[in-house]
């Protein structure tokens, strides 16, 4: 069967759907964008030829609703329907309902959806097909020595119900999270376990197959380096495999490929243990967020394919074309690596990745966009592909490191030391990279630099202050003139350090009394001190009270403060405060006024942007308030509860 598509909606959002876009306006083929009441301003409802709004801002209202997803689409005209990935993109339900209205699905058969939609399910017919698998471990039965386990949600992926259990006590509690996270994301509270293998590489392989009996196997990818099971930094093909490995996994993925019909892109995963032996892991019957570095290598436009499938074309040719070179990608989050992977949300004020040759940037925001707390923390991927994979490596690191992203708290600068940390570099990858060397990757800024960086931001805002005819000043050496000095007081972000700087106007314009530095130049843009011998240009831009500071080497935020410190209201002891905005989901079991509790003992938990996140007792004693109830929405700094280690302290009513 052949149709040709003319008018396609994207059931999804973000990057993904701008990246989509981007491929059918190559093609000529119009663009319609499905959009939440959050989302009314997002790129991607801007980059469309047409729009149409679900109404709401919950996921479970709006991108989740097949029924809506279906009848923007034949209300906008469309004859095809792209899920992109995550939320609808492997519902056999939303696929079927897409074929039912006579529109195109541009994905794999129903059936293909439904046999990989159960993890569970998958793993029978893989090992039917003599794919080799880890053996599921009954949790009911499980035993000391099957530890650890990873729990997983049967029916989902990104991380969301997966859960690490290392001791057996803990094991019904963390069933019960997983379960209620799994059901939160996918509908669907199904949990399996399987044996947890320390160290093992998370490698998979892109499949394209047409309905012509055609299956491609497109390489490999590694994606070992995760946080809470989700992907940070993926690169193809996968390094240090040899060719016998290599072969094995390619014919696993077009043997569980052709098992199930598949039509589409596709992506086998699979589990490489530290001594070579390779486990499916599981099937994924859609795009991949990873998929920039496989088109990079082999020179392919996979949505294309997907699209040129779904019309019922043949692939262009019985085998894949040759793969050239390594592609490194990064996926820059709206988060705090340092606080636990704490998402963050605000405006952000401005980013800008530097255009070089054999850099990609894959992104739903521009400078001035919101990121709220309803979707996925990602701001945007960042890849590369060069001849060689320290090229990749290099130049991926360097972009990053060049970016100007201000605004929320992101994971660039951990990015950045990832890719330059010894063990990346010589390719020596497993899951538990960040468990290992989170801490060492998260380091407290260096004292003398974020005081340089704190002195080029109170330079420029003396500046900025001076008279508009000073233009930008140059100055000689520091001279030591009776003027009064100036001072200046910044917090630096997110550590909450802070900083007086002081200086003084000269004849010539600027000095700073830091032995040592020099002040070159000053603008309300630039700035350039001389330290030790060497020049350094630091970039200031100001947003309301913050002040960005860029310079070759990393990128600082700072908080203008009042010149004398303003009494703050002091929160009462023992206060749990949101960390992050979000919705409470649920409550430890009894907890009320009154209830004792034990230091660390969780309490309360978040959702924000798909996470769950568990507030914990400060200190055993009593919990003296409680303002938190399942369902509530709280802002950042909201007050939860108060925990008290006096058990004679009054109890407040709350209503």
């Amino acid at each position: 069967m052949t149709a040709t598509i003319h008018s396609l909606i994207v059931a999804n959002r973000g990057e993904i759907a701008c990246r989509i876009f981007r491929t059918c306006r190559a093609l000529g083929i119009a663009t319609v964008a499905v959009y939440s009441d959050a989302d009314a301003d997002a790129l991607h409802v801007r980059e469309a030829d047409t729009a149409v709004r679900l109404p709401g801002s919950a996921p479970s209202d709006t991108y989740l609703r097949g029924d809506l997803v279906v009848a923007a689409a034949l209300a906008a005209g469309a004859d095809a329907v792209h899920p992109g990935y995550g939320f609808l993109s492997e519902n056999a339900g939303f696929a079927a309902a897409v074929r039912d209205a006579g529109l195109v699905w541009v994905g794999p058969p129903v059936r293909a959806i439904e046999l990989m939609a159960s993890k569970t399910r998958a793993k029978e017919l893989m090992a039917a097909a003599g794919v080799p698998l880890l053996a599921p471990v009954d949790p009911a039965e499980a035993r000391a020595e099957d530890l650890p386990l990873l729990l997983k949600a049967a029916a989902g992926g990104g991380g969301r119900g997966m859960r690490i259990v290392r001791e057996l006590v803990d094991l019904e509690s963390e069933l019960t999270a997983a379960a209620a996270e799994a059901r939160s994301a996918f509908g669907d509270g199904e949990v399996f376990a399987e044996p947890y293998v320390e160290r093992g590489r998370h490698v998979e392989v892109q499949i394209m197959a047409d309905g012509h009996d055609g299956v491609w196997a497109l390489g490999t990818r590694d994606c070992s380096l995760q946080r809470r099971h989700q992907k940070v930094i993926e690169e193809a093909p996968a390094p240090g495999l040899d060719d016998g490995l290599r072969d094995r996994l390619h014919a696993a993925a077009v043997a569980a490929a052709r098992a199930v019909g598949y039509r589409g892109a596709g992506t086998v995963e699979f589990l490489v243990t530290d001594d070579g032996r390779p486990y499916f892991l599981e099937m994924n019957t859609r795009l991949q967020v990873e998929h920039p570095v496989t088109e990079a290598v082999f020179g392919l436009d996979l949505v294309a394919l997907q699209l040129r499938t779904a019309e019922g074309e043949p692939l262009p040719s019985a085998a894949p074309p040759h793969p050239a070179g390594h592609a490194v990608e990064a996926r820059l989050y709206a988060e705090d690596p340092a606080r636990d992977w704490q998402p963050q949300t605000g405006a952000l004020l401005s980013l800008d990745v530097p255009e070089e040759p054999g850099v990609r940037l894959d992104t739903g925001y521009t400078g001035g966009d919101t990121i709220g707390v309803h979707y996925d923390p990602m701001i945007a991927k960042v890849i590369a592909h060069a001849p060689t994979r320290t090229e990749a490596v290099r130049l991926l690191a360097r972009t990053l490191e060049r970016a100007r992203v201000h605004g929320p708290v992101t994971n660039r600068d951990l990015l950045v030391r990832s890719l330059r940390h010894p063990d990346f570099t010589a390719a020596r990858l497993d899951t538990g990279f960040y468990e290992r060397h989170l801490k060492a990757l998260t380091p407290a800024p260096e004292e003398a630099a974020v005081r340089l960086a704190a002195t080029a931001a109170a330079l420029a805002e003396a500046a900025r202050n001076t008279t508009a005819t000073a233009g930008v000043t140059r100055f000689g050496a520091w001279r030591n003139l009776p003027s009064q000095p100036r001072r200046r007081r910044y917090r630096s972000e997110p550590d909450g350090s802070e900083h007086e700087i002081t200086y003084r106007t000269t004849r010539d314009g600027f000095a700073v009394p830091t032995e040592g530095v020099r002040v070159v130049s000053a603008s309300p843009g630039r700035v350039t001190l001389e330290t030790g011998g060497v020049t350094r240009h630091f970039d200031v831009h100001g947003h309301g009270d913050r002040r960005y500071v860029d310079t070759a080497t990393g990128s600082y935020a700072f908080t203008a403060l009042p010149r004398f410190t303003d009494p703050a209201v002091r929160t009462e002891p023992g206060s749990l405060l949101a960390p992050m905005p979000g919705t409470v989901v649920r409550l430890a079991e009894g907890l009320a006024a009154g209830s004792a509790v034990a230091a660390g003992q969780p309490l309360i938990w978040l959702e924000a942007m798909k996470m769950e996140h568990r507030v914990l007792a400060p200190a055993t004693g009593t919990l003296t308030a409680l303002h938190a109830a399942p369902g509530l929405q709280v802002e950042v700094g909201a007050l939860l509860a108060v925990v008290t280690d006096d058990a004679s302290a009054p109890v407040e009513e709350t209503a």
